[in-house]
């Protein structure tokens, strides 16, 4: 079995973006892949957050993983910094990236434009990225495409580190789901599905209630021709329909759109297939809510695998670079 990474900021509720974007495909992937999942707590600290904000919004991450499938029989669930090699690795990888690689990701210019000052901690976290997905010797990184350049900056750092002082360090490979992988905003359907930028009845949430869904979608952007077929570039807000239709039900956005006339009635099945496709979710969070304590050992439990294999990848990277090794 191929070893697959991926983590997830504690940034608040979960989109359906979030969902069906990344989540879903992960619950698929623990069953045919060594895989784990990551809840980075530590890179949530490079933008103002209260302690308590980021216990809480750790835990209900963990929730949310769980209730949507992640199962610690299958897969190795963990909060980063759980386990203390992240931070270690990442310094020997901050000593092998350069400052013309990190002032070239697209996020740090993005999240420092206009500001006159930044944390470092903001224009080093690509590196943090990399020690997390080296730390596991992950052969296979599904990331959206916004991510993908995080992913060849750990490929690039890993080939240095590995030239410098040895075969190391596993260089992974980027994976992009081919279905799912960008849910279009149901008011903006240009843009992707997004919590960071107002829109609230353009944005479904994992744990929305059914009525909501329903109320949501029914008020989705379409156009004026009234022709259902699937042409993202010409009617962005149907095809963004049938895309949710189709992941919804397991079929393809040709497919279902072949069933339906009238947006009217495209738009009802679409709302009656997510509230049923969620429906699952919602229960299985409401199950785990009342028991906080099994969640928390399921942490532990999952914090005690990771750092079987992140001790390991540590211990020959810190022997490769040189340090001492202690008795």
């Amino acid at each position: 079995m191929s070893r697959v990474l991926s983590g997830i900021q504690p940034s608040g509720d979960l989109h359906l973006g979030n969902y069906l974007g990344a989540i879903r495909n992960w619950a698929a992937d623990q069953d045919i892949h060594d895989a784990f999942y990551c809840i980075v707590d530590l890179h949530a600290l490079t933008l103002d957050i209260d302690p308590a904000e980021l216990r809480s919004r750790t835990f209900e991450t963990a929730l949310d993983l769980l209730a949507a499938g992640l199962d610690p029989q299958r897969c190795t669930l963990f909060v980063q910094s759980h386990v203390t090699e992240h931070v270690q690795l990442s310094w020997l990888l901050e000593c092998t990236a350069t400052m013309g690689e990190l002032s070239r990701m697209t996020q740090f210019k993005d999240k420092s434009a206009g500001k006159d000052s930044v944390r470092v901690g903001l224009f080093t976290y690509p590196v943090l990225q990399c020690a997390d997905i080296l730390l596991y010797d992950a052969e296979r990184v599904p990331v959206g495409d916004d991510q993908r350049q995080h992913v060849e900056l750990a490929r690039e750092v890993a080939i240095r580190f590995n030239y410098r002082f040895g075969d190391t360090l596993v260089v992974p490979e980027a994976s992009i789901p081919k279905v799912g992988a960008r849910v279009m905003d149901l008011q903006h359907p240009e843009r992707k599905m997004s919590k960071s930028i107002s829109s609230p009845l353009g944005t479904l949430l994992m744990l929305e209630e059914p009525e909501e869904i329903v109320r949501k979608v029914k008020k989705a952007v379409t156009d004026t021709d009234g022709e259902v077929r699937y042409d993202p570039e010409a009617k962005p807000g149907v095809s963004n329909l049938l895309e949710l239709l189709a992941v919804a039900t397991g079929g393809t956005p040709d497919q279902v759109a072949g069933s339906y006339e009238r947006y009217g009635d495209l738009k009802s099945a679409t709302a009656d297939a997510l509230v049923e496709m969620l429906r699952p979710i919602r229960e299985r969070r409401d199950v785990l809510a009342a028991d906080p304590g099994a969640v928390f050992r399921l942490l532990a439990l999952g914090a005690a695998k990771a750092r079987e294999t992140a001790s390991a990848t540590y211990g020959r990277a810190a022997e490769a670079i040189g340090l001492l090794t202690p008795e």
